[in-house]
């Protein structure tokens, strides 16, 4: 799974990183910067032991910014390629 945030819908309101703060911080203004090691952009899946507060922060969100990707085969349906391993 992959966590997106979705930067025209954020408002932020800065709950994702009280529920995630191992993957995300607010940047000056509020809103969620992800973690490296969480970021979609760098092909980065989260951890099975942050999946649950990963789920409680899409959950919680009041501008319903965040959301989860599934990953694996389907990527390249939507014309995403993942590296090769």
């Amino acid at each position: 799974m992959r966590l997106r945030v979705d930067p025209v819908a954020c408002a932020g309101h800065g709950l994702c990183a009280d529920l995630l703060p191992e993957g995300i911080t607010l940047d000056e203004w509020g809103y969620p910067l992800l973690d490296p090691l969480l970021d979609p952009l760098l092909d980065a899946e989260i951890p099975a032991d942050l999946l649950p507060h990963a789920r409680a922060a899409v959950a919680a969100c009041p501008a319903l910014a965040l959301r989860l990707d599934p990953t694996g085969p389907d990527d390249r349906r939507h014309g995403r390629n993942r590296r090769s391993r």
